[in-house]
């Protein structure tokens, strides 16, 4: 019956055409027909039979006429058809040029009409077959497809068939044809052909070439086909690449296309052809809601900005996280390059910066550090150093990561290329051109550009290059003395910026040639060349390592300030890291005398202030610290003991604060431990019958070796904050420190081995680092180590619990005797008094000095074991009244002193001692202990001067103090046994060289523990040194005064508060009126401004006590309030709150023209900067994903913001709160997570952000009833989605397909249609077919 109907269809429509009967009479006897028949129209048998039927034996004008008929009435689908002519008419249309034309003019007339074509009832079943008939299964390889992503491949493949057959007619094609010869047809010799004259078929074919251009143009310009091509633009990169290059070669040269008027080839190639966002930006019919353009307000802010004087403000976290890096005290395992590199590229994306703004951003942060410390005050710390290294290498190494990022994804780009074409191996991205840009506008910010006193030498050095190069001279700097140069050589600190930038091959020397770089050259070199003397060209040269070249290789950093010798251009090496690969070759092959210079030469100058070798000194520190093993060694021994000299010194020559936080900011902190942990079994487990003469002459044994590895391993990781940090805290404080020993910065170094060399940019990098640097692949863990993990566990069981008793007799309790006679003999002591009263241990004493130095000749590792039972014995005995608190203080020292990695046991046993508050207390009146009295109230009204400089007012703090002064000297604290001896025990070290490695572990030691006692402990210690050292006394009193916030939240608060207000500048009354960078930051800390201690900005002071808050899992909610308020004062111009209500309020809350929109946007998005920063660097990814998570969907069910206020707020405030939350949201989780995948906190991201979304999208669904404004809701909800399109695609893409579909429902019910797009388009290729759908059906 079926075939009958269709031979009944076919027949009418053969009598239709003898007869010339009107196409419409025609349609409505087919449809009827087909009715009738029960065939669902639009039949897709129809469109395969009549196509058919047509070519090409019934090629006659009145049968394309009835196709036309039936496409336009619908009883076949007219993608159907047109998809079926493509490979009937396109294969020949040289042959039949009319029929060719038609099918243009058919494609016109019903490819742009894809809404209709959608709603056809069998809408599936006609896709499926145009993905059948143009096998798309085989070109995309796609099987089963959604139908909307048969739409999507139908255009592009129709376009894509237009512009091969433009090419091929004019010749252009450079390859066999992809489109239109897939559908052979044999039989082409008994086709109908058109019969015209040569020169008309010539010019029909012209015609239609010219056509088919239009049509091309038509898809790239009109609303919907150049969205859904975006779509390819964007998920299919090889199809599309191949068809930009094609467009682009017709473009170049066809001559058809230049004889058109209403086509043009820039209009066919448009400049955002291969821009991010897609060819959808051609077409001006999309137009964004009123509240899409107020996000985009915010999102780009940058151009406003960038014209006044709060342009700094936009990248205000970069100078807060290089600020907060100098914290001297912290030692992190991450490395800073690796923070500021995400944090540069979240703040690119966010701020709609160009590359050249984001990078002087950086510069400008890094040289506002350096100013705030050019004349620093004196203190335990030192901070100058290691601010010129972020400046001069940590800065110079993240510009460079984001420039060998970019090239590295080029090349990986073109070798992916469907064209093969394989770039040079010097890919050139952007980026590189935009950090010239940066450099040369860097040079209009004279005043930050002034060195320090210590690098003037530096300066001038640099500029002094850069003049002799512009003259001609370039070889003659080495032999020419600056000093006798003209006065116009002085340089700056961009003249060593840009040598960094040189050494690390991001620019030539072409920037000497910039104008204003240099001054005037001149042409005759100083007249007195002195003689030639040692230098590192001498040792480039051959020279050998005498003891002169050494001291001035070890007082000179290597610098590519020296002539460039052939050889050294020849390896493609800069000159600094060819000199310094010629110290480490006598590190590994010289005798061992060289091998200690060369250790020397390395960890002097060119650690601390060879800016532009650094990163490649502390890898070639950390490969001397494990050298090889020497082939076939068969010793009872550790090898590393053989290598005691050399291993001493590299240990004692990175010990300094300034070389240990250099190690921290390069993120060698993981790699440094692990190799520090083998030298620590070793010479732990080594009896100390063997001594080495050190280079200072002294006797060295394998217990200083140990000491020396074992102090240094312990300032790596948070051993100084005492225990009760170990066990209180939220989120973002792992339970018992979890994170905080080494066994996770094994696994650290263990995850940074596995993963380098995996990421385009690590391709990149590694021709930078030099090839005589390899790291053993292999996992590191505690059990490798087993003598370390034992005394870890030690450790962590000293916290949890007091010492268990000793059994009698054991070789413990031997050592525990001997150690106790040690002591007592030194200071006239029986050790009797002081041995633990356990059976038959008086017995057992040691008659002399000698016989118990003669007993302590053991493995460090069994004193270290045993030390926890001696400071039990000794504190019992001075509780007790057996032991003086002067003779404990002596002992204790004379312990460190025999053994000094004693002090590390020494500290964690009295920190815990003290948090248990089971010792006596006891009075400081001077005589058992020292006192504070002299000096304690000047520390008071110095704490006082600091937090009221800042806004903070603790009276409860000042009362505690206050109340102690009136003991007259004497000061009665709890639990002072422990602490006092601690304390006691850090003032008998002198602080001189000798000791410094020691002072710099217990002096952080004492102050985190003091922070955590009742106040004032902290003010006492500060008192008691300040006393000792007076030039450190600011030092004291500033860390005394940052203990208020540890033990106050409502400091915390208070302080907080003023960091928003003095960046802000809120309120006439407010005392930082100008807002900015500045004021929250100040210059500094230190004394050299006015007399005595100067008060330090609220944001210098909040990023030294964040790491002392209990618990910061309340800042979140707390931020969250200030940004509330901060967004209320800014709404109101920062009007106090009484001329607030004088003013003439209407239905919007506020004055027309009181306050510009767009500026109160600017202000809202920098609050929100304010506190994502904050919040960020207090808690980290752990209190962001509390934020996301927990606070905001609390906070709009909560409807916190009204209750605040106690009214009713305005639109337009509601409006600017959702803005500044979704601001503060997206900001925080850029942060936290990065804006791409590079970041190991990234892995997290999805999860929390679904989580999100999800409460969103049930709130849209009206699952949730939200008791928060509805401007503010909606303002958030289009807010956070916007910037997530605009700033952070690659989040998009990794959530899960179901919510973000509920999300784009929920937006278009928000009238969001455009933002509920573009969310569904930047998934992928997942959902392209339902994105497509969308675009037909949009408004």
């Amino acid at each position: 019956m079926e075939a009958m109907m269709w031979e009944g269809v076919m027949e009418l429509t053969k009598w239709a055409q003898e007869k010339k009967t009107d196409p419409l009479l025609w349609s409505i006897q087919v449809s009827a027909a087909l009715n009738s028949a029960g065939v669902s129209l639009p039949s897709v048998d129809l469109a395969h039979r009549l196509v058919s039927y047509i070519c090409f034996d019934n090629h006659v004008p009145l049968a394309w006429k009835l196709l036309e008929k039936a496409m336009a009435v619908r009883i076949l689908p007219p993608l159907l058809a047109l998809s079926l002519l493509s490979t009937r008419v396109l294969p020949h249309r040289h042959l039949h040029p009319a029929a060719y034309a038609l099918y243009i003019d058919l494609l016109n007339r019903h490819a742009f009409s894809l809404s209709s074509n959608i709603h056809f009832p069998n809408y599936p079943k006609v896709m499926a077959s145009i993905h059948h008939s143009l096998r798309f299964s085989q070109l995309y390889s796609s099987h089963d497809p959604h139908p909307g992503l048969v739409l999507v491949h139908l255009l592009f493949t129709l376009v894509s068939q237009l512009l091969e057959a433009s090419l091929d007619d004019e010749g252009l094609l450079q390859h066999k044809p992809r489109w239109i010869a897939r559908f052979p047809d044999s039989d082409v010799d008994n086709m109908l052909i058109d019969a015209s004259p040569n020169h008309t078929k010539d010019t029909l074919h012209r015609k239609n070439t010219a056509m088919a251009i239009e049509t091309i143009s038509l898809f790239l310009h009109h609303k919907v086909t150049s969205r859904i091509l975006s779509l390819v633009q964007r998920n299919m990169p090889a199809h599309w690449g191949h068809f930009v290059h094609q467009l682009q070669r017709l473009a170049a040269n066809s001559t058809v296309l230049r004889s058109l008027k209403q086509v043009t080839p820039d209009s066919l190639l448009p400049l955002n052809f291969n821009s991010a966002p897609g060819i959808k930006g051609l077409s001006s019919e999309w137009k964004s809601t009123p509240k899409l353009e107020l996000s985009a307000v915010m999102a780009g802010s940058c151009a406003v900005q960038s014209c006044n004087d709060n342009w700094s403000s936009l990248w205000l976290p970069i100078d807060l996280i290089l600020e907060d890096a100098m914290d001297g005290n912290h030692v992190a395992e991450a490395s800073a390059v690796e923070v500021l590199t995400g944090l540069v590229k979240a703040l690119q994306a966010v701020n709609g910066a160009a590359w050249h703004c984001a990078f002087l951003g950086l510069w400008i942060a890094a040289l506002r550090l350096v100013q705030r410390e050019r004349d620093p005050s004196e203190g335990p710390v030192p901070r100058l150093d290691t601010c010129l290294c972020m400046l001069l290498c940590i800065t110079t190494l993240v510009v460079t990561n984001l420039i060998e990022e970019e090239e590295g994804e080029l090349i990986e780009e073109a070798e992916r290329s469907p064209t093969n074409q394989r770039m040079d191996k010097q890919a050139l991205g952007e980026r590189r051109g935009e950090l010239v840009i940066s450099l040369q506008l860097l040079g209009d910010y004279e005043d930050l550009l002034t060195p320090p006193q210590s690098v003037i030498w530096g300066a001038n050095q640099a500029a002094a290059k850069a003049t002799l190069f512009v003259a001609g001279h370039s070889g003659y700097l080495e032999y020419t003395n600056v000093n006798d140069l003209p006065t116009n050589c002085s340089g700056n600190l961009r003249h060593l910026i840009v040598e960094a930038c040189i050494a690390r091959h991001l620019l030539d020397t072409s920037a000497y040639f910039w104008p204003g770089y240099v001054s005037a050259p001149f042409n005759q070199l100083p007249h007195s060349i002195p003689n030639h003397l040692p230098s590192w060209s001498s040792l480039m040269k051959g020279s050998p390592l005498t003891p002169q070249l050494v001291n001035v290789l070890v007082a000179t950093p290597a610098s590519s300030y020296t002539f460039l010798f052939p050889e050294v251009q020849a390896r493609g090496c800069n000159g600094s890291l060819a000199e310094i690969e010629k110290i480490f070759e006598f590190a590994i092959n010289g005798s061992d005398e060289e091998k200690i210079s060369a250790a020397t030469i390395l960890c002097g100058a060119s650690l601390v202030r060879g800016w532009n070798v650094q990163e490649h000194i502390v890898f070639f520190i950390v490969k001397m610290l494990s050298p090889p093993v020497p082939p076939k060694y068969s010793g009872t021994e550790s090898y590393l003991i053989n290598h005691a000299p050399l291993l001493n010194v590299l240990l004692i020559g990175i010990s300094s604060v300034d070389s240990v936080q250099i190690f921290s900011l390069h993120g060698v902190v993981p790699l440094l431990a692990a190799v520090l942990m083998p030298i620590c079994e070793a010479f732990g487990s080594s009896v100390p019958n063997v001594s080495w003469t050190a280079v200072t002459g002294e006797k060295l044994t394998c217990h200083a070796v140990f000491s020396n590895a074992f102090i240094l391993l312990l300032r790596l990781w948070r051993f100084n904050h005492p225990p009760v940090e170990h066990v209180m805290g939220g989120a973002a404080t792992p339970a018992l420190g979890s994170q905080l020993g080494p066994e996770y910065l094994l696994l650290v170094r263990n995850c940074m081995l596995a993963s380098f060399g995996k990421s385009p940019r690590d391709r990149v990098s590694c021709r930078r680092f030099s090839k005589m640097i390899t790291f053993s692949l292999e996992p590191l863990f505690m059990e490798s180590f087993p003598k370390l993990n034992i005394w870890y566990r030690q450790h962590r069981e000293c916290i949890a619990s007091t010492c268990s008793t000793l059994a009698p007799g054991g070789p413990v309790s031997q050592i525990v005797e001997a150690l106790l006679s040690m002591i007592c003999k030194k200071i006239n002591r029986s050790a009797q008094s002081l041995t633990p009263t356990t059976s038959g241990s008086s017995n057992s004493s040691c008659s002399s000095l000698d016989d118990a130095l003669m007993k302590l000749k053991v493995p460090a590792w069994d004193i270290l074991e045993a030390t926890p039972f001696v400071l039990y014995a000794a504190l019992t005995a001075c509780a007790h009244g057996r032991l003086s608190p002067r003779e404990l203080a002596t002992g204790l020292k004379d312990l460190a002193d025999f053994l000094p990695a004693t002090l590390g046991t020494i500290i964690s046993y009295l920190s815990a001692e003290v948090t248990r508050g089971i010792w006596k207390p006891a009075f400081m009146n001077g005589t058992d202990w020292p006192s504070p009295a002299a000096n304690l109230s000047i520390v008071e009204q110095q704490i006082k001067k600091i937090l009221a400089a800042t806004g903070v007012d603790v009276p409860s703090l000042a009362i505690g103090l206050s109340s102690l002064l009136s003991l007259d000297e004497s000061f009665f604290v709890s639990s002072i046994y422990p602490f006092l001896a601690f304390l006691s025990l850090t003032i008998t070290y002198k602080l001189d060289k000798t000791y410094e490695r020691f002072v710099v572990l217990a002096g952080p030691s004492l102050i985190a523990l003091s922070s955590g006692c009742p106040w004032p402990c902290m003010p006492i210690v500060g008192a008691l040194w300040a006393q000792k050292v007076k030039r450190w006394s600011d030092f004291f009193v500033f860390s005394a005064s940052a203990t208020v916030f540890h033990h106050s939240r409502d400091a915390v608060v208070q302080l907080l508060r003023s960091c928003f207000t003095s960046t802000l500048g809120l309120g006439s009354a407010c005392i930082y009126n100008n807002g900015g960078v500045g004021t929250l930051l100040g210059h500094g800390f230190g004394s050299h401004f006015y007399r005595g201690i100067t008060p330090v900005a609220p944001g210098f002071l909040y990023l030294r006590v964040h790491r002392s808050i209990r618990d910061v899992m309340f800042l979140t909610e707390e931020i969250v309030s200030l940004l509330m308020l901060s967004v209320r004062d800014i709404a109101n111009s920062g009007l106090p709150k009484g001329e607030v209500e004088k003013l003439k309020k209407t239905k919007y809350g506020m004055r027309y023209g009181q306050v510009s929109l767009a500026a109160s946007m600017t202000r809202v998005k920098h609050a929100a900067l304010i506190g994502a920063s904050f919040l960020w660097i207090s808690g980290g990814s752990g209190l962001v994903q509390s934020l996301i998570i927990e606070t905001l969907p609390s906070w709009f069910l909560s409807a916190q913001g009204l209750e605040q206020e106690g009214a009713e707020p305005g639109v337009v405030v509601a409006m600017l709160r959702g803005y500044a939350l979704a601001c503060f949201a997206v900001l925080g989780g850029t942060f936290a997570w990065g804006i791409d995948s590079s970041s190991p906190a990234s892995k997290r991201r999805p999860k929390v952000l679904g989580i999100h979304l999800d409460f969103l999208a049930n709130a849209l669904d009206g699952k949730v009833s939200l008791r928060c404004d509805c401007a503010t809701w909606r303002a958030y909800v289009s807010g956070v989605m916007s910037l997530m399109v605009s700033c952070t695609p690659q989040w998009i893409q990794e959530l899960e397909v179901g919510i973000l579909k509920r999300m784009s429902n929920g937006l278009r019910q928000m009238d969001e249609e455009d933002l509920a797009l573009r969310l569904l388009e930047i998934r992928g290729i997942s959902v392209m077919g339902e994105v497509a759908e969308m675009i037909c059906q949009s408004r």
